[in-house]
């Protein structure tokens, strides 16, 4: 059998810049990600909106690759910041505030999949209902054909189990190391790799039926 982990040929998705970084400002002990950890474990509400300016982006960036569609991505990050000051005390210091940050927005997503799935059908007929009424030539060709691939790839994904969905865009679309993600979804490293050998395979079973 192949290995699990590997991607073959499958198309790399670029992901968003993920460093932003917390700047020490002059403090004497510790990091600042080590001082902000601390204030949101004594519950500091400044801690919060701290982690917010810091984290955020690569949470909205993760949650619109996880979901796509913008409303729902905005509603997993408001979740997540909601959550964060209860679910620090499950932080162990393993991994970074932010991988334990994207660890929650994956748990916080499970609610809102389907919400999504509802919003892109209705937004993806209107487009369709356009194409119809639209101008031909090479242009609009070229656009519809990529249309049609996204809305097959958004389908596919929408089949796919919430973990192994998870998986897949944390490993192939964000190109985290299967150790990183381990530590995210909070499941073995060998998981992480069995999980994403199976979505991989059923999201080519899935495209392939639609050539």
């Amino acid at each position: 059998m192949n290995d699990p982990s590997s991607t073959g040929h499958d198309e790399e998705v670029t992901a968003l810049p993920l460093a932003i970084a917390l700047a020490p400002d002059g403090a004497d002990e510790g990091s600042a990600e080590d001082q902000l950890v601390t204030a949101l474990r004594a519950g500091d509400r400044d801690a919060i909106e701290q982690a917010y300016v810091a984290h955020q982006q690569a949470v909205r960036g993760f949650a619109r690759r996880l979901v796509g569609d913008d409303a729902t991505a905005e509603d997993i990050v408001h979740d997540t910041f909601v959550k964060l000051a209860g679910a620090m005390r499950g932080y162990r210091g393993d991994g970074s505030l932010r991988s334990f940050l994207l660890g929650i927005a994956v748990n916080c997503s499970r609610r809102h999949i389907r919400s999504a799935m509802r919003r892109r059908r209705a937004m993806e007929r209107v487009a369709v209902e356009q194409d119809h009424h639209a101008s031909g030539g090479p242009d609009a060709s070229v656009a519809l054909a990529q249309q049609r691939l996204a809305m097959a790839l958004w389908a596919a994904l929408d089949k796919l189990p919430h973990d192994q969905r998870s998986v897949f865009v944390l490993c192939e679309v964000e190109q985290r190391t299967s150790v990183e993600v381990s530590g995210i979804v909070g499941a073995p490293e060998g998981t992480v790799r069995t999980r994403l050998f199976h979505a991989k395979r059923k999201l080519r079973e899935l495209l392939e039926a639609e050539r």
